[in-house]
């Protein structure tokens, strides 16, 4: 593909798991990507080659997308290199694991540092790549919510909350920015290769048990996520505010 004809997308929170398997993902389907780490150069760096091996260009971009400037510099830096902006996935996220019944083991402070990844950090980076995408006349930001935000099951009560208000911010978005922009979400169900479940205790019961419950009897991929984000981003075209959830049938289960 020509490279003034490729698509550009931001991927936040992409050096591993869901977000890497997104931006791979993106850059065999042709599209010049944002890697997005906070701390994980080494594996952006990773993820960055494995997408330039499928022929694109790559940034990789450190920044908090719980900064408003950081948010505004790593969409300039995209704008300013390909001229253009066709997909956010705001995958970057944060949780603290707290059992429900612990009120105490949630303080205010984590409740403002989930929300400010999970919720500001979101609406920041859609902020930021609206003006490029009305421009454009064309967009779609794909926003990583949780079958937490449909269902009170999750790492901690923080998280839930905070990922039921994606899902609100999506709507909310959706209604705003059509018709050139598409704003949809996905909620993934139990995905066993991430970041936060790296030593777990009891990681293999839990696999086990959500593999069990599920209707199609296993857990989640990175890959079966970033399968979702291609259609949202490439097909779907009679789709905004829409919830896709991904999590083997658990829901109905």
């Amino acid at each position: 593909m020509p490279k003034s004809d490729r698509k550009v997308a931001i991927v936040t929170g992409s050096a591993t798991g869901v977000g890497a398997a997104a931006a791979i993902l993106l850059a065999e389907h042709g599209c010049n990507v944002v890697i997005n780490y906070t701390r994980s150069k080494k594996e952006a760096d990773e993820t960055s080659a494995d997408c330039q091996a499928k022929g694109v260009e790559t940034i990789v971009f450190q920044a908090d997308v719980s900064d408003d400037d950081a948010c505004q510099a790593m969409v300039k830096a995209a704008a300013d290199k390909w001229g253009r902006i066709d997909y956010l996935i705001n995958n970057a996220a944060r949780t603290k694991f707290n059992p429900y019944k612990k009120l105490d083991g949630v303080s205010k402070q984590d409740f403002l540092d989930i929300y400010a990844v999970n919720v500001v950090g979101a609406y920041q980076m859609v902020r930021a790549v609206v003006p490029h995408m009305k421009k454009q006349g064309h967009g779609r930001i794909i926003n990583l919510a949780s079958v937490a935000g449909l269902w009170p099951q999750g790492s901690s009560i923080a998280y839930c909350c905070s990922k039921a208000a994606v899902i609100q911010l999506s709507k909310c978005l959706a209604r705003t920015l059509g018709p050139e922009i598409q704003v949809n979400v996905i909620a993934p169900g139990f995905i066993a290769e991430t970041r936060w479940n790296v030593g777990r205790p009891n990681l293999e019961p839990t696999i086990a048990k959500a593999a069990q419950v599920a209707p199609l009897k296993r857990v989640g991929t990175a890959e079966d996520i970033a399968d979702a984000a291609l259609f949202l981003a490439t097909r779907g075209d009679f789709m905004t505010g829409d919830v896709m959830v991904v999590d083997g049938g658990r829901l109905v289960a």
